[in-house]
């Protein structure tokens, strides 16, 4: 019997609305549409348009209802996967306590399943991404922040209260870029916010020496404009204080990593976003520290990868949890 799936990406800017199929092969998505989220709408409202979509979408492709196996959502958190319930994210303030699973279930009489978007795309890059074949995955965002998903003995982690894998939150330093609401904690300084919080501390820097960095002409002169894109830009172009922000990333990133590497003896960490760009530029101080830091057989056991479904990945996360699988 064929099994479709149906995914909802919801987003702060954008949600979205894939089919997928699955294969022997891995999930083949059958279609997708998007839409704009709109932070003024209200948040029924935007479950009665995922509700149209996914209703057109099916038609269109002329499946039956009664052969979509599963919805999966993925959404930024807090939200409670078990109640099904949205918990007011911080790109999303009017969903509060949004029982989502409830809606659609009610809707459709079809099984659906929620999780956070960290979770959602650990689950995609173990299922059909980078992670495929081990146990033991550990997927880190890296884009505007930092979060993380566990695949640990081949099941998803979620902790006691749901919360398992906020890494973002460890503070690695006593000082240092914001994130998290933490000075100096992993996100701060592994995430695009922290990458450009980095490059403004550096820029400030720079100037109570006299000089007027190349980053902050590129800016406008005005640091609010510095971004992880323009100094990863920059970097590449071969300028010296750029490649030395994200060499501190880089060796941060290592630091993180090793506490995780050491606990939880993954085999293998997929990282997404910012550093499946940059990988580059960020590696080889990762490595590094590393190498001083974490457990000899336990890195040596563990290979750190770029994600492999960049583009595609919220479309895949969203499917992944319709399977239910995890």
């Amino acid at each position: 019997m064929v099994l479709y799936y149906a995914g909802f990406d919801v987003g702060g800017t954008k949600c979205a609305v894939c089919l997928g199929q699955e294969l022997p092969t891995g999930m083949d998505i059958l279609a997708r549409r998007q839409f704009a989220t709109g932070r003024d709408k209200h948040p029924y409202s935007i479950l009665e348009e995922f509700a149209d979509t996914f209703v057109r979408m099916i038609e269109e492709k002329n499946i039956p209802k009664q052969e979509i196996a599963g919805i999966g959502i993925s959404c930024g958190g807090p939200l409670d996967t078990k109640a099904g319930v949205i918990h007011r994210p911080p790109n999303l303030p009017l969903w509060d306590n949004i029982p989502i699973i409830s809606y659609f279930e009610e809707k459709f009489g079809i099984p659906v399943h929620l999780q956070n978007d960290a979770n959602a795309c650990a689950i995609a890059e173990w299922k059909y991404g980078a992670g495929q074949g081990h146990q033991n995955v550990l997927f880190f965002t890296f884009g505007t922040g930092l979060g993380a998903g566990l695949i640990l003995n081949g099941k998803l982690y979620e902790g006691a209260c749901g919360m398992a894998g906020e890494a973002g939150h460890i503070r690695l330093a006593k000082a240092g870029p914001m994130g998290y609401f933490k000075e100096g904690s992993f996100e701060g300084f592994c995430s695009g916010g922290g990458i450009a919080n980095l490059g403004r501390i550096y820029v400030k820097e720079e100037q109570s020496q006299g000089k007027h960095p190349l980053l902050l002409q590129k800016a406008g002169d005005d640091p609010q404009n510095i971004t992880a894109k323009l100094i990863g830009d920059l970097a590449d172009e071969g300028d010296d204080l750029c490649r030395r922000i994200y060499e501190k990333s880089g060796e941060m990133l290592g630091a993180g990593l090793s506490v995780m590497i050491d606990i939880l003896n993954p085999d293998i960490i997929v990282i997404g976003s910012i550093y499946a760009r940059s990988t580059h530029l960020l590696e080889p101080s990762m490595r590094r520290v590393l190498e001083q830091e974490a457990l000899p057989q336990s890195l040596e056991h563990c290979r750190i990868v770029p994600a492999k479904l960049l583009d595609n990945v919220g479309d895949y996360a969203a499917l992944s949890v319709a399977t239910g699988s995890f």
